[in-house]
């Protein structure tokens, strides 16, 4: 995941013990340095003891985080005792950051409760919380009430937030890039632009007839194409595929990679079929798989959504995520389905992985144009599936999140990527999916972080979640 800057709120009230100001302020910027979080702070000569309590406090936080607003990715506000709710607030608006902030307050020790060892960070953090609240500030909270830094708990809630931070600073500044038109009879992945750009995810488009006309340019002895070529030969086993197959796919990575650096593009969605295999010859799944794999995540159809929400839930894990079709039922078990696409899931997902034509486009299309699609299954462990569309009619961005598991469960042959899984209340998640017009693909990362994604969505991107729980 790429460094994390918080701006760093220490709070005081002057008729509590000051001791906890400072040694709290020193514990949080130690813990913070242990997990190579940035930090931007007030120093302890620029107030008093560094912490934020009065108004001139705050101007001089906020003047502090305003002179590094380009770098700060969210805000931690810790109370090492009641602190200064007003404080606090009056930091956050004038800083006119729009960024996460988590708000922390430290626990009292029950075995001295006296006026000299008092705490009251407990009652404190609700006053915090108010004045943030009628400021109309976003913020987010540990899941107990009062957490010690030096807890396990602690370094999860850290961890969380900054996911968070990363989700909501990638997805308001994501540049996605749709390679074609999608297939006609794909409704399923419409989406509007413009609700999409509202939250700040721009989209730049990309017809085919540029990528296969620069990539008849590029000559088979090219230096560049001997280097993809290697590249795709140390990414799958392509043994079994036609070299002059191997050939077209390295040369069309190379215009989608050229492409993409020029116009800083995040993440692609692409016309996988048909156009490709009828004017090119190829499959294009290859290719997206490797981009996955090096977090440029590429969804199939030219589902921009999908690969919004593949980009969403990379964002949160920091792992390589996939597109997926809730493809099949599995056997009589309500809680388990198979995942599938024909397929280009990175190979983080499907680690022996193998270049096969693709048999189900194939049977229209001619299994010889189809060379370049992926097969293998991933195997057991966590599952965070995701899901964003547009509802145009309403004017809303629509979410779903949630979590399960790969399992090992038997599975008959299938050629592409897939996957058995298991997904508590299944039964009912499919019945919001269909009642509330999603589509049928959704994003799956080997992670755990659907909180992250909800509260990343709702509370900080103001878009409608449904969170999954079984």
């Amino acid at each position: 995941m790429k460094k994390t800057t918080l701006g760093v709120i220490v709070t005081n009230r002057a008729f509590f013990p000051d001791k906890f100001v400072i040694d709290g302020r020193q514990e949080i910027l130690k813990i913070l340095a242990r997990w190579d979080i940035d930090v931007v702070i007030l120093e302890e000569t620029a107030t008093k003891l560094g912490a934020v309590e009065s108004w001139t406090d705050a101007k001089a936080c906020a003047d502090l985080f305003r002179r590094h607003r380009d770098k700060i990715d969210g805000i931690l506000v810790t109370l090492p005792n009641f602190g200064d709710e007003k404080g606090v607030a009056d930091a956050i608006r004038l800083s006119g950051l729009n960024v996460p902030v988590l708000v922390h307050a430290f626990p009292d020790d029950i075995s001295d409760l006296s006026t000299s060892n008092r705490r009251d960070a407990f009652c404190g953090k609700i006053s915090v919380c108010n004045d943030l609240y009628q400021y109309d500030i976003p913020y987010s909270l540990t899941q107990s009430h009062t957490v010690d830094p030096q807890s396990d708990e602690f370094k999860a809630e850290l961890g969380k937030f900054v996911g968070l931070c990363q989700v909501v600073k990638g997805m308001r500044s994501a540049r996605l890039g749709a390679v074609g038109a999608r297939p006609d009879a794909f409704k399923t992945v419409r989406y509007s632009e413009k609700l999409l750009e509202a939250s700040g995810i721009s989209v730049s488009t990309l017809d085919l007839s540029e990528v296969f006309g620069s990539a008849q340019k590029l000559a088979d002895g090219d230096s560049r194409v001997r280097s993809k070529l290697e590249e795709i030969h140390s990414y799958a086993d392509a043994k079994n595929a036609p070299p002059a197959s191997v050939v077209l796919m390295a040369k069309l990575g190379i215009v989608l990679s050229d492409w993409m650096n020029e116009n800083d593009i995040d993440a692609t969605a692409i016309q996988c079929w048909s156009s490709l295999q009828n004017n090119y010859g190829v499959n294009v799944c290859t290719i997206m798989s490797m981009m996955s794999e090096k977090l440029m995540p590429s969804a199939c159809e030219v589902d921009i959504a999908g690969v919004a929400s593949m980009y969403a839930l990379q964002l949160a894990s920091g792992k390589p995520s996939a597109l997926v079709d809730w493809n099949n039922s599995y056997a009589n078990e309500p809680d388990k389905c198979i995942y599938y696409h024909c397929g280009n899931w990175a190979k983080s997902f499907v680690p022996e992985i193998q270049m096969v034509a693709a048999e189900v486009l194939g049977s229209t299309l001619g299994l010889e144009n189809t060379w370049g699609a992926v097969d293998g299954r991933t195997d057991a462990g966590p599952l965070t599936f995701a899901r964003i569309d547009t509802d145009d009619r309403k004017g809303r961005i629509n979410t779903y999140v949630g979590e399960g598991r790969f399992t090992d469960d038997y599975l008959s042959a299938m050629s592409g990527t897939r996957a058995v899984v298991e997904v508590p209340g299944l039964q009912k998640l499919m019945r919001y999916v269909c009642k509330n017009g999603f589509a049928h693909h959704a994003a799956m990362s080997q992670s755990s972080v659907a909180s992250i994604l909800a509260e990343a969505f709702e509370t900080y991107l103001g878009w409608d979640v449904y969170h999954h729980e079984g």
